[in-house]
């Protein structure tokens, strides 16, 4: 058997990134080296969604009064950290829950971390006490340097993390999975990160969040979605199993197209910058994508479809991707001419 080398390794690693799921050569052979079994584990190929929400804060925060690098830098790092710990206790809730089982979609797109015996049920909840006790570290020490506000923003996150999968709410049963997302990523993050690196929280900043928290809504959407014939037996009612799969394609259109109009009030209302509105470049990839969402899915996955069955969520993904990376442009050209005085 071929040894590995530190290259394959970085191809293993970047796959894991890219696609949520170990090189299929490794998986077949049960070789997967211990840093790609965690990316995988973690789910990291997601953490881009909130590694944007925290970019948007601190773009939002350059040239700011009370603005602290250190305290940025922390918040970015507790928002990753926090998370990975949803994505861990997802897995573990929904497992112990019996609603991840071999043929359930979280245990198709990609292997599941306990269902395909990447870990035991012991090491997940071991990870997942690890990941909240440094992120609790981190929040110990953002209250200290920026007061309360810090703390109600991070127990505010927990709750609804924890909420969405956990008893009693189970947020993602009652149709209010979709609704905890956008505020999850729009408001609690960018603004508990702004808050924390500057101490204080213009309601300009809350506007700007909308849209990337809207877009983050739309993958879930998406997500959802593929999963509704899934879902409406278990009683799971995600908004797409209580709207129906058709209307529930309608709204998740509706909601990537809102993006761009949300984004023009924002600048309208001075909470973005202009060059904010080079988002408009997006548009194409939301043309590209929008038939697709007005036909059923296709019944074979695509050739090297690497995380089948999902296909609404990987192309709302994509949509995502594109325009995500241009707001992060967009704010970061503003805050250059913030700073520069113009």
């Amino acid at each position: 058997m071929t040894e590995a080398t530190p290259g394959s390794r970085l191809r293993s690693w970047a796959y894991a990134l890219r696609t949520t799921n170990p090189p299929p050569d490794a998986a077949r052979s049960g070789r997967i080296d211990a840093v790609t079994r965690w990316i995988v584990v973690s789910r990291a190929a997601v953490l881009p969604m909130t590694l944007v929400s925290g970019l948007v804060a601190a773009l939002l925060a350059v040239g700011r009064p009370g603005l602290d690098w250190p305290w940025l830098v922390l918040a970015i790092v507790g928002i990753t950290l926090a998370h990975i710990a949803n994505n861990l206790m997802n897995d573990l809730y929904d497992t112990r829950a019996g609603s991840d089982s071999a043929s359930y979609p979280r245990a198709l797109y990609a292997p599941h971390p306990v269902l395909a015996g990447l870990v035991s049920r012991r090491t997940l909840l071991v990870a997942i006490v690890v990941v909240n006790a440094a992120d609790l570290a981190l929040l110990v020490v953002l209250a200290f340097a920026r007061g309360w506000p810090v703390v109600a923003f991070a127990v505010a996150g927990l709750g609804l993390s924890v909420a969405y999968t956990a008893p009693p709410l189970r947020l993602k049963k009652r149709g209010l999975g979709e609704p905890d997302v956008l505020v999850v990523w729009g408001p609690l993050m960018v603004g508990g990160t702004y808050y924390a690196a500057v101490g204080s929280l213009p309601w300009q900043v809350l506007v700007a969040s909308l849209p990337y928290g809207l877009l983050c809504t739309t993958v879930l959407m998406g997500k959802h979605i593929d999963k509704t014939r899934y879902d409406a037996p278990l009683g799971i009612r995600t908004l797409p199993v209580m709207l129906g799969e058709q209307r529930a394609r309608a709204v998740t259109l509706g909601l990537m197209a809102g993006f761009y109009p949300l984004v023009g009030l924002a600048v309208l209302l001075a909470a973005m910058p202009w060059p904010a509105l080079v988002v408009v470049a997006a548009v194409p990839r939301l043309v590209t994508v929008w038939p697709y969402f007005r036909r059923p899915p296709p019944r074979e996955p695509p050739k090297d479809f690497p995380v089948w069955p999902l296909w609404y969520a990987a192309l709302a993904w994509v949509h995502v991707r594109q325009a995500g990376a241009l707001l992060v442009l967009g704010l970061a050209t503003g805050a250059v001419l913030r700073v520069g005085g113009f």
